[in-house]
């Protein structure tokens, strides 16, 4: 059985629809990104798997129970970190961290487990005294007391330095090895590629891609070349030279609609060499995680899917046009750990 079951997911605040027929699964060990743009419904989704927000249709399953009918049989196995909030302003990490575990049966150590966020010594400075990526730190440490089985991370490495992203990118992987589910939200498509086995992306409501980070990355559309350059090329001119079509996506970087063989990357960098013009971040064959993302949630009149390995459209592929989620309700989602 998988942890995670998500069957048909709506989510409707009065006329606006911000998950609209959403469907995937996740399993113990397996580490699941949900990715989209801002109003994607990714919020709204985890809210649903978390209980603190009932679904308008569709089903969804956590370890096998209803997140709102189940809640207090499911949120001892069940760690949240949330992006901000829940956490008293003038309470210490260590004391944050032993009031959890007094409401748990099965605990982590709370001064080991402030050991191995590197916290140790801020055990005693205050919440509000902590830095933006040391709340991020103690909030990882009170998603993970209560040992769970599944863990929920929204946006855990935002705010973060390079350090506390290799430690966040570790305690998942440790989770992995553990058999723990762990589902997580970030704007850092990097980060996404790196830890995920797994990848959701979610826009306007409905899932658009769902696979590995190497199957998205080959899909069809890989086959291009983006690099970058002074802004304004005479981009027909190049285009003529390739015999391909050339579009500058932004400014100063340039996107070139042809295989990435040998001879089209040299003429490339043969046509900016004669015109004496820098070539930068040149990209060629597979593309990052973060170009897949961008072409998928590019805002156009039809909302593009993926097609993986057989053909076959996606886990949760789309039914009908969704509208953006509202802003979070941070009252919706009372505390962190066990909720």
């Amino acid at each position: 059985m998988p942890v995670i079951e998500v069957d048909d997911l709506t989510v409707r605040y009065r006329s606006v629809t911000a998950v609209d027929g959403v469907s995937f699964s996740a399993d113990a060990g397996e580490v699941v990104a949900l990715l989209g743009p801002n109003g994607a419904g990714k919020t709204s989704t985890l809210e649903t798997l978390e209980g603190y927000r009932r679904p308008s249709g569709g089903t969804v399953r956590v370890l096998g129970l209803d997140p709102v009918a189940d809640h207090d049989r499911l949120t001892p196995r069940m760690g949240v970190m949330l992006q901000s909030g829940g956490v008293y302003p003038g309470v210490r990490p260590l004391e944050m961290l032993e009031l959890l575990a007094s409401v748990h049966d099965r605990t982590e150590d709370p001064s080991a487990l402030l050991e191995r966020v590197g916290l140790t010594h801020r055990r005693g400075t205050t919440w509000r005294r902590l830095s933006g990526g040391e709340q991020q730190r103690l909030s990882l440490a009170m998603a993970l007391v209560g040992r769970p089985a599944v863990a929920f991370l929204d946006e855990p490495s935002a705010g973060i330095d390079p350090s506390g992203r290799q430690l966040i990118r570790q305690i998942v992987r440790e989770l992995r090895t553990a058999g723990v589910c762990v589902m997580v939200t970030t704007h850092d498509l990097g980060e996404a590629e790196k830890v995920a086995d797994r990848v959701v992306i979610v826009d306007r409501g409905r899932v658009v891609a769902d696979g590995t980070p190497s199957e998205l990355m080959e899909c069809p559309g890989s086959e291009e070349i983006r690099f970058g350059a002074p802004p304004g090329l005479d981009t027909a001119a190049l285009g003529k030279a390739l015999t391909a079509a050339v579009e500058e996506v932004t400014p100063g970087e340039y996107l070139v609609l042809a295989e990435a063989t040998p001879t089209n990357v040299a003429t490339l960098t043969a046509w900016l060499a004669e015109r004496e013009m820098p070539l930068a971040d040149l990209r060629a064959g597979r593309q990052r995680l973060e170009d897949v993302f961008l072409r998928l949630t590019a805002i156009t009149g039809e909302i593009p899917v993926v097609s993986i390995g057989d053909g076959s459209t996606p886990r949760g592929s789309p039914r009908q046009s969704g509208r953006p989620e509202r802003g979070r309700r941070e009252s919706g989602r009372g505390g962190q750990g066990a909720a």
